[in-house]
């Protein structure tokens, strides 16, 4: 059924192609790609080998052939373009965040229910076979309750004060950087694994760097081109490099989290260890074939991704059998399948099996309650806003 929906995708940078890639994989029709000038839209449709390069923004939403549309843009368009796609009559993935404050977010949330129309966010993470695996997990008696969760999500591609990407800059990207941007994956994953929502939070961040060397051309994320400081303009920097981040959840459990962009070696390491009353998990994005089960009493366990070993809920976002790695890009062509499977099914009543405008939104609502909490120094409960 879902051969019957096309889509388009908005943003040419590193996400946009990995969404079409991604498509492409889960058997969805990709109708073209829209850059933020007509020559990048050509380039991008004429490099992916996509029919066409939309001209604009504007000619996506009127595209009839289009029936989900997704936005793959800088975090300050995120708001306007979702609102105009939901009121266009098309369906939406938003990559995270889903717009730059809880304000915006919460329009979104009502504008998609008020359209009657599917719109979901783009936290791919949770469909690692063992991510899922890990929820069926803690799902069951035998793992116990929750009591504890810690990790990290840690990178290296702005280590240097030469290292320059929009996200950097409060106006472009939100006040929040490397929380926004790679932390909340990590919330939303432990959050869909546990069941349990983090409560209250007490954070300290850091801005390695204050000041940082911007290219007067474009620049790329992750890119490890070398800048020519004679091709640069110094810019303040306010946004967080790095930060630690107490946890405390609804059921009573305590948690931790590490996030840092300017850690040397780490190019994209995600970490979680989740302590039950009876078991533990633990599981690294660089090994993402492999679950660590803890036990108190007989031998741990090393679970290789398997999906004849896996609960039917973990073994359906599998598409090889064991010894047969799968990785980041098999993640967005799970998520699709979740997303478009749940369109075609035509029942919008039904649990959504992937990320939505209300997880987004509570995203935004945590990053606004850290922000608080580490310009207060103090513990804020995560509220209905924190601006």
């Amino acid at each position: 059924m879902t051969e019957s929906l096309t889509a388009a995708v908005v943003g040419t940078g590193f996400i946009g192609p990995v969404h079409v890639e991604g498509l492409r994989r889960a058997g969805i029709l990709v109708a073209g790609i829209a850059g933020s000038t007509a020559d990048k839209s050509q380039t991008a449709a004429k490099t992916l080998g996509l029919e066409r390069g939309y001209t604009s923004f504007n000619n996506v939403l009127t595209d009839d052939s289009v029936d989900v549309v997704h936005l793959a843009t800088p975090n300050r368009f995120h708001f306007e373009q979702a609102s105009a796609v939901l009121r266009a009559g098309k369906h939406v993935m938003c990559e995270k965040p889903l717009a730059m404050n809880s304000k915006e977010s919460a329009e979104l949330v009502t504008l998609a229910a008020e359209c009657g129309l599917v719109a979901g966010v783009a936290y791919n993470i949770r469909f690692y076979p063992l991510c899922q695996e890990a929820a069926s997990r803690v799902a069951r008696s035998e793992f116990g309750d929750p009591i504890h969760m810690n990790g990290s999500y840690i990178q290296d591609w702005l280590l240097h004060d030469t290292d320059f990407n929009w996200r950097v800059i409060a106006d472009e990207g939100g006040e929040l950087r490397a929380v926004a941007d790679i932390g909340t994956h990590w919330l939303d994953l432990i959050q869909f694994i546990t069941g349990q929502e983090v409560v209250s939070v007490c954070a300290d961040l850091q801005t390695v760097h204050t000041k940082r060397q911007r290219p007067l051309g474009a620049s790329e994320t992750f890119s490890n081109e070398v800048t020519d400081s004679a091709k640069t303009a110094s810019v303040a920097v306010t946004t967080d490099d790095a930060g630690c981040v107490l946890l405390k959840f609804e059921n009573g459990a305590r948690g931790s989290l590490h996030v840092s962009q300017a850690t040397a070696g780490r190019k994209n390491c995600l970490r979680f260890e989740i302590a039950g009353s009876q078991q533990s998990l633990s599981w690294n994005s660089e090994a993402p074939n492999a679950l660590w089960v803890g036990h108190r009493d007989r031998p741990n366990e090393l679970l290789t991704r398997d999906p004849s070993l896996l609960s039917p809920s973990a073994a359906s976002t599998c598409s090889y059998p064991g010894g047969h790695n799968e990785g980041f890009p098999d993640t967005f062509k799970q998520l699709f399948r979740a997303f478009y499977g749940y369109i075609a099914s035509g029942d919008f009543t039904a649990s959504p099996p992937f990320p939505t405008f209300e997880d987004g939104h509570r995203e935004i609502l945590l990053c606004e309650a850290i922000l608080k909490s580490h310009r207060k120094q103090c513990w804020v409960e995560v509220g209905e806003s924190q601006k």
